[in-house]
């Protein structure tokens, strides 16, 4: 059994989380659909701090939902509403940012993966991390415990957050020779761009 600090949990609750972090972190979502394209317009190295900034903003992210923050928007649903023009508007200028990139060759001028601060401020209007913070915070922790508890989950999910979206920018750099023709690369930045303003689809629904 898996003991926090006198609290018993069962090794299926853990690895219920451990699970749940995987498969929510390795599906498409707005971090994924960025850092493939970041992969292929940056290469890897150059899109580590935009890496960086999407685990360690999830966790920080996580953390103050679980300290207090979900309860606050649950007592002012009008917060709600903010939250979701944010995203909104945020998500649809990173689509166009995305869309109109220029050709490989030009990547090394002024264009710029997103920055660690960047990243982790995305995490705010990203509405799936609020999705998954949230199902974390109110499935995986243990009242009878719950600083622990939730310290212990924030920190399963960094472990496998950070790992799991990098290889999606890993992907994009495997596959960024075959994007050097810069119409093939135009299409590729453009479906980016689409699948990005997709995915705010279920926030805008709901």
């Amino acid at each position: 059994m898996l003991t926090y600090l006198g609290e018993t949990v069962s090794p299926e609750m853990f690895w219920a989380l451990a699970a749940f972090s995987f498969a929510s972190s390795v599906t498409p979502g707005p971090n994924n659909i960025m850092l493939l394209a970041s992969g292929v317009n940056f290469g890897f190295r150059r899109s580590i701090p935009h890496m960086l900034g999407i685990g360690i903003g999830f966790v920080f992210l996580m953390l103050c939902i679980g300290l207090g923050l979900g309860q606050l928007l649950d007592r002012l649903p009008a917060l709600h509403g903010v939250l979701k023009i944010a995203a909104a508007g945020y998500m649809l200028w990173l689509a166009w940012k995305i869309a109109n990139s220029g050709p490989l060759e030009e990547k090394t001028g002024g264009a710029a993966p997103l920055t660690f601060i960047q990243a982790a401020a995305f995490q705010w209007v990203n509405p799936k991390a609020w999705f998954m913070a949230l199902t974390a915070v109110s499935l995986y922790t243990v009242p009878a415990n719950y600083p622990v508890t939730l310290l212990i989950a924030a920190l399963v999910f960094g472990v496998i957050n950070l790992p799991t979206v990098s290889l999606w920018c890993g992907m994009g750099t495997l596959v960024r020779h075959l994007l050097t023709n810069p119409a093939t690369l135009k299409i590729f930045n453009i479906a980016m761009a689409i699948l990005l303003v997709a995915s705010l689809w279920p926030m805008l629904s709901s």
